[in-house]
């Protein structure tokens, strides 16, 4: 069997913006003196006239690109998850959301598995400051293929639109001739009928290890991949909750504000299926290789499989 094919999300992202600024002249790119580690140092390469290091003054960047933004550019500004969500929260809500400009914002080394970096840099609130601001659209693409079209569709998208990449590499889960990207709209990768688990990002390939290990259970489990957070897919998310009555989240985030409680928002109101919230239980992340945290917070096949089986056995 062939190994399968790992890259990180962040790379695809650098790799994303240099085929957008072939095809489209208004594209503009800005870091915060971080280009080679969000590997927008690619486009800069590319098109050097068109990028802006704005040293390490993330707050100031967001201003940039609000003002770029009204002179008909489509900047795109880019750090780790930590500085953008975090330190710029204000500069984001209230020079590009509360005008709602068309500001991109590319984020990079979202979640625990930023690793060695520690919990200082490993951002697990970043969705939920981002899904608070009126008009944000949030995507957190699972794999390479995901993130080259969630890059083109926040391009072509009107608006602010936050895009979460991680340093990990992860599995190319998409590559397949049917794939089809739509922002706010998920992807239904496996059906079943006992339970149903939403994945995004970098848990969506570990969901479907979790998966295939229930079925040998005799549990079949309905699998969907929720790329964009803001809007959620209200739809999909409740036909589901209908059909298999269980629903389980997963996600490299908090599971206050993220995933987990954008599911929750749409059925509590309609008073359908139970729900377990699988990702960091507000806790802050530590040091440690990547790989081991993942193992250590549950968020990889074995504690998916042993979280879900559990919640449809009580």
């Amino acid at each position: 069997m062939s190994e399968v094919k790992k890259i990180a999300t962040r790379e695809s992202y650098g790799n994303a913006l240099v085929e957008l600024g072939e095809k489209y002249g208004n594209v503009v790119v800005l870091d915060a003196d971080l280009a080679n580690a969000t590997k927008t140092d690619k486009f800069k390469k590319a098109f050097p006239e068109r990028h802006i290091d704005c040293g390490i003054a993330e707050a100031n960047m967001m201003g940039i690109a609000a003002g770029l933004s009204t002179t008909g550019k489509v900047p795109f500004a880019s750090t780790f998850a930590m500085f953008a969500a975090g330190r710029a929260f204000e500069q984001v809500r209230n020079s590009i959301g509360y005008p709602h400009l068309n500001v991109k914002i590319g984020a990079t080394h979202a979640g625990i598995s930023v690793g060695e970096d520690g919990a200082t840099h490993q951002c697990n609130e970043d969705m939920a400051l981002m899904r608070a601001i009126p008009g944000m659209v949030v995507i957190n693409p699972s794999d390479d293929v995901e993130t080259r079209a969630a890059v083109k569709a926040a391009y072509l998208h009107d608006g602010p639109v936050y895009l979460r990449f991680g340093r990990l590499a992860v599995p190319v889960i998409n590559d397949r001739p049917d794939y089809s990207f739509e922002i706010g709209k998920g992807i239904v990768l496996r059906e079943g009928t006992d339970v149903t688990v939403i994945a995004t990002g970098l848990c969506v390939s570990y969901a479907m290890e979790a998966v295939e290990r229930l079925a040998g259970d005799g549990i079949q489990a309905k699998v969907i991949n929720i790329h964009t957070i803001k809007p959620l897919d209200d739809e999909l998310v409740l036909q589901a909750a209908k059909e298999t009555g269980k629903v389980v989240t997963v996600e490299e985030h908090s599971v206050i504000g993220g995933l987990g409680s954008a599911v929750c928002d749409v059925l509590c109101g309609q008073g359908i299926g139970k729900v377990r919230k699988i990702g960091i239980q507000d806790v802050f992340g530590e040091s440690g290789p990547a790989a081991e945290l993942i193992h250590k917070y549950a968020l990889d096949g074995q504690g998916i499989y042993d979280q879900v089986k559990a919640f449809v056995e009580e």
